[in-house]
């Protein structure tokens, strides 16, 4: 394993996945973090923007990202990483891992191609690339719940609901992510035309093609972070036999797991993991995976993802502890 120290920089450092990304590479055995890049932050502390670090660091948002580093880190909106890339020059051994969407679908920018990067898809793959697409939350949660049974040829047409907390929502002040707004309250959106359908539908296909489509209603829900989903496929499987073709999948996975009770938000808020339940009643599979939106549907998976890059340990600096209470 190589142990050499990996020089990171983080590219939008001030919202929720640049502060949970540089969370995660301060704290990592193996990663040297060189900057954190901010627009809207430059020359200030991170504690002023991330109070959580108050006592851990004492270091400011950089404007710029002149100094070299191995891998770089875009948490930048959604549509802004091709752009940044096409405008700003990197050398070509420099990895580039984005949290963003604009790669999801296999768009290149800059002559940079981009592997998927869903570890328990196609790991391998990812260990030999040299750029990431980083999958969306509802997206990483979602397949996962799914890749046994497309992988088994087994999947059908998915009708699928999702909740997830305001942080996905992104750190920009918009009405849906008011306290006001948010608290006891539960809200559908983009119904059936979510932007992480695409990805979903991508992956799946290539695991079995023409399987059919997957139809998803996400929720907006009344905490701060985490995702439930629920996926409704016709299955002809017992429980216990879809049961052994999950385990048998993730078993070599260190990140996803299958419990034979039902799942909730707590066993894996401010972790890595993604738990997943599944039952079958009347020839209808219910699927239950939960994640932190995040972490395993962004931060983290993007670490777990520069560890595959680097030959490190996947599961380096991300056995993360739960909030539990």
């Amino acid at each position: 394993m190589n142990t050499k120290k990996i020089r990171a920089g983080i590219v939008g450092g001030a919202g929720y996945t640049g502060g949970e990304t540089l969370r995660l590479l301060l704290r990592h055995p193996f990663v040297d973090l060189v900057f954190v890049q901010s627009r809207s932050q430059e020359g200030k502390l991170l504690t002023d923007v991330h109070h959580d670090l108050a006592g851990e660091t004492a270091r400011l948002f950089s404007g710029g990202f002149d100094q070299p580093v191995d891998v770089l880190f875009l948490c930048l909106s959604h549509g802004e990483s091709k752009t940044f890339l096409e405008q700003n020059a990197f050398p070509k051994e420099t990895r580039i891992i984005d949290l963003g969407n604009d790669f999801r679908l296999g768009a290149s920018a800059a002559g940079r191609a981009f592997v998927y990067g869903l570890p328990e898809f196609q790991r391998d793959t990812i260990r030999k690339a040299s750029n990431i697409a980083n999958p969306g939350c509802f997206a990483t949660t979602i397949q996962l719940g799914l890749l046994p049974l497309a992988k088994a040829s087994k999947l059908k047409t998915v009708h699928t609901t999702g909740i997830t907390g305001s942080t996905g929502a992104g750190q920009k002040l918009q009405e849906t992510s008011h306290f006001t707004w948010r608290a006891n309250n539960v809200a559908a959106y983009k119904t059936l035309q979510h932007q992480h359908l695409g990805e979903i539908q991508q992956t799946l296909n290539t695991l079995q093609p023409g399987f059919g489509k997957v139809h998803f209603v996400p929720w907006r829900g009344d905490f701060t972070r985490g995702i439930f989903v629920t996926s409704l496929i016709e299955c002809s499987l017992t429980t216990r036999e879809v049961t052994t073709l999950y385990k048998e999948y993730y078993k070599d996975h260190p990140f996803t797991h299958i419990s034979d009770t039902m799942v909730d938000l707590k066993q894996v808020v401010n972790t890595n993991k993604c738990l997943i339940h599944t039952e079958c009643v009347d020839g209808i599979l219910a699927v239950h995976s939960v994640a932190d939106n995040l972490l395993k549907g962004a931060a983290g998976q993007a670490v777990q993802n520069m560890n595959l890059l680097f030959g490190l340990e996947e599961t380096a600096g991300l056995m993360l502890k739960g909030v539990g209470y």
